[in-house]
């Protein structure tokens, strides 16, 4: 029996240390380092890209299955696909206009801020802000969790109160719970459900 040409697999790039490079417009497989920055340049597509002393940047039109990073932020421009979650401890996560996240969005420390994006999962953090702008929508859950005790006694970061905005067009559709204190700013055109633990400010304008 004829046995057809082999079918290469998309390529693995690991590293533990120096950053990691998806050129535009290839398909890799899983980028991975431990003390360097991964970048993922524009149209290109990639399994999952993890550090964990560094950023991750995923340029306009990239795709990735999902991304984490423990000290460092990810950064996203316009139309970005990622199927799965996107996690980091200490580190910002950011996306652009037209993007899609399959699955959860997750932090500890790190500001999220996404502007007309599409989040299938929920959105979870500790001690950061989150700022849903224009058009962004969340089908599940948005939770602030309660900071352990033994952070709360490190200092000043851990005892700031996040603040919470809901923008202009924005919606989400499962519940608001927090268990600490927030500022929820939500405005008068955005779309929320259940809110728990908040009183929600409503605002006009562009911002609260």
């Amino acid at each position: 029996m004829a046995i057809g040409p082999a079918i290469a697999q998309p390529q693995d790039i690991s590293k533990v240390n120096g950053s990691v490079t998806a050129e535009a417009g290839q398909e890799y497989g899983k980028l991975s380092t431990v003390n360097g920055s991964v970048r993922i340049e524009a149209d290109a597509t990639v399994g999952a890209a993890s550090t964990v002393n560094g950023a991750i940047s995923i340029a306009d039109g990239a795709r990735a299955s999902g991304l984490e990073t423990v000290n460092g932020a990810v950064r996203a421009g316009d139309r970005v696909e990622v199927s799965g979650d996107i996690e980091t401890v200490n580190g910002a996560i950011t996306f652009g206009q037209g993007s899609r996240i399959g699955g959860d969005v997750g932090t500890v420390n790190g500001q999220i801020k996404l502007v007309g994006t599409e989040v299938n999962g929920g959105i979870k953090t500790v001690n950061g802000g989150v700022d849903l702008g224009p058009g962004t929508r969340v089908d599940g859950d948005l939770t602030v969790a309660e900071a352990p005790r033994r952070l709360i006694s490190w200092g000043s970061r851990e005892n700031r109160t996040p603040t919470i905005i809901i923008g202009p067009d924005s919606e989400v559709r499962g519940r608001l719970v927090f268990k600490r204190e927030v500022e929820l700013h939500v405005h008068e055109s955005a779309r929320i459900g259940e809110v728990e633990g908040a009183q929600p400010q409503r605002f006009s304008g562009d911002r609260p």
